[in-house]
């Protein structure tokens, strides 16, 4: 007989003494999800969260399905063409529209420095944490304390947001030294309606 393995009195952490000051739970995950967890909980701990802007929307984990007839033939935006009404697949919007729902999130727009994007003062946008900002992206981006969706550009070492609209009341952000940039996903699509 062994005194090895198995549950010892007294050993291990005590409770509440974590940095949460409470007792933990074990819990499995998906290996894919391990990252995106682990962003998640980091954010957290450095209480980004807290300055979450109102108004964010988290897509279900585990939404019900919802499919929608998508049609064979493609409608022309030029001239006009016979209508095929043969229905071939059905797809559903959130596997269109969201790459990774654990770590995507929407949230509405406001205010018109993006309207060169196509994205308008109202617009939803869906974002995924997942995917590496680089050069060229539209982004949500935590500056100086405040949300914003940008235009990411990465020029000789020079890390600026640009805004996409001509008027020039808008202007790029430029970051000197002490500012803080904090990007918080890359914008992967936009929903807004036909006016």
């Amino acid at each position: 007989m062994t005194n090895r393995g198995g549950k010892r009195e007294g050993a291990g952490r005590k409770a509440g003494s974590g940095p949460h000051g409470e007792p933990t739970t074990t819990m499995r995950i998906p290996v894919s999800q391990r990252e995106v967890i682990s962003d998640f909980l980091k954010a957290r701990k450095q209480k980004i969260s807290a300055t979450q802007p109102i108004g964010t929307k988290l897509p279900a984990l585990d939404p019900a399905k919802q499919y929608l007839p998508l049609f064979s033939s493609r409608i022309p935006a030029g001239f006009p063409s016979p209508a095929d009404d043969h229905v071939e697949d059905r797809i559903d919007l959130n596997e269109e529209l969201i790459r990774n729902p654990p770590a995507t999130f929407m949230i509405r727009v406001e205010g018109s420095s993006m309207i060169d994007a196509n994205i308008y003062d109202g617009d939803i946008i869906i974002v995924d944490r997942s995917i590496e900002a680089s050069d060229g992206q539209v982004i949500v981006a935590v500056v100086d304390g405040k949300f914003t969706v940008k235009r990411l550009s990465i020029s000789r070492g020079k890390v600026r947001l640009l805004p996409e609209n001509p008027d020039p009341t808008y202007q790029p952000i430029e970051f000197k030294d002490g500012q803080e940039l904090i990007v918080w996903g890359v914008v992967t699509n936009v929903i807004h309606p036909v006016k």
